[in-house]
């Protein structure tokens, strides 16, 4: 007799094929109802009674999880890269691991975040947006296509109306100092494409031996010198209890105030009144973040009315290939669980 299975994120067509060999397959949550349309009151009903339960972004708490075991759940998958939205300690009482997808969107976090560097740095957005509005440019032609015979085309001399005077002139990435806090499958991809622009590599991991931060080209550092040192911070912390707005007030006075932070992790690690009061005092020069301690971010928060700060909606993660990793990862853990064999990603946080 075939195991019963709720599947409630994508899986690659050939390894669900694969699986349905095993298992008769239900759809449910997300997958079923759409983005945000499966409160986890739903969850919990379309998921009882299933040995094997995989979700993507749905909420399982205490409650829930104990309504599955006991209705017979052995197996459990998250399609997430940290599963924070299920209660890790119901299912180590009961001795169920759980199974996740570490490093799916890696690369596109990774690629977001060098993007966001790259921005700040040069003030693209900030300087699109201006010219959008109007900003610095010249009064309208009849003709946009009659031009003047101009080899060396500029926007003027570089007095008070020149953009550079209003944004600012930028800075290279090359030769400057990248602190990547937190050197886990995002901080490692962050760390590689970040030397390809040239950028020497501090690397804040507490809970990696130094051998292996240096076998990645990165220099393996303390915290005290990777904040002092860096001209740019970028954090890739996990979302655990220890985390919790670690990043303060102390990390800020550490470091240079030319330096900047870019935050592509979780708003949770960062403590949000010390941020804030460290960029409107120019403790630090400036932020590139995608992530909030609410969202959607309120609209009268101060980060957004802020000119030296980049922000983006929570679009690091989610690329159209994102979800061909996940998938492939979540199959093998069900695979391998049914087989009977040894599965590779466990959360054991």
């Amino acid at each position: 007799m075939k195991k019963k299975m709720v599947l409630c994120t994508r899986l690659p067509e050939n390894r669900l094929a694969e699986i349905k060999e095993y298992c008769d397959v239900t759809e449910a949550g997300e997958l079923k109802h759409g983005k945000g349309n499966a409160p986890e009151e739903l969850v919990r009903e379309e998921c009882r009674g299933y040995e094997v339960v995989v979700l993507g972004d749905e909420y399982a708490g205490t409650d829930t999880l104990n309504d599955w075991i006991d209705s017979g759940m052995k197996f459990i998958g998250v399609a997430k890269g940290t599963p924070a939205t299920v209660d890790n300690e119901t299912l180590k009482a009961a001795g169920l691991p759980l199974s996740y997808t570490p490093g799916r969107n890696r690369v596109a976090v990774a690629e977001f975040t060098i993007g966001l560097m790259i921005d700040m740095a040069r003030h693209m957005s900030l300087s699109a947006e201006g010219l959008h509005r109007g900003d610095h440019t010249g009064p309208a032609k009849d003709d946009i296509y009659d031009v003047p015979d101009v080899k060396n085309v500029t926007f003027g001399p570089l007095d008070e109306k020149h953009p550079f005077t209003d944004y600012g002139i930028g800075f290279e990435l090359y030769g400057k100092k990248l602190g990547v806090a937190g050197f886990g499958a995002i901080g490692r991809e962050v760390a590689k494409r970040a030397k390809a622009f040239g950028m020497e590599i501090l690397a804040y991991d507490p809970y990696l031996p130094a051998e292996v931060i240096e076998a990645e080209g990165a220099r393996a550092c303390d915290l005290d010198t990777m904040l002092s040192e860096s001209d740019i911070v970028s954090i890739h912390l996990p979302v655990v209890e220890s985390t919790k707005a670690i990043v303060n007030k102390d990390w800020f006075s550490k470091m240079k105030p030319t330096a900047y932070v870019v935050n592509t992790a979780r708003a949770f690690v960062i403590d949000q009144k010390d941020f804030v009061e460290a960029l409107e005092n120019k403790t630090i020069a400036g932020a590139a973040v995608d992530v909030y301690w609410e969202e959607p971010v309120p609209a009268n928060h101060p980060l957004l009315k802020m000119r030296n700060v980049l922000c983006t909606p929570h679009m690091a993660g989610l690329t159209t290939d994102v979800d061909n990793w996940s998938g492939e990862m979540m199959a093998q853990e069900v695979l391998a669980y049914l087989k009977g064999e040894e599965r590779k990603y466990i959360w054991r946080r």
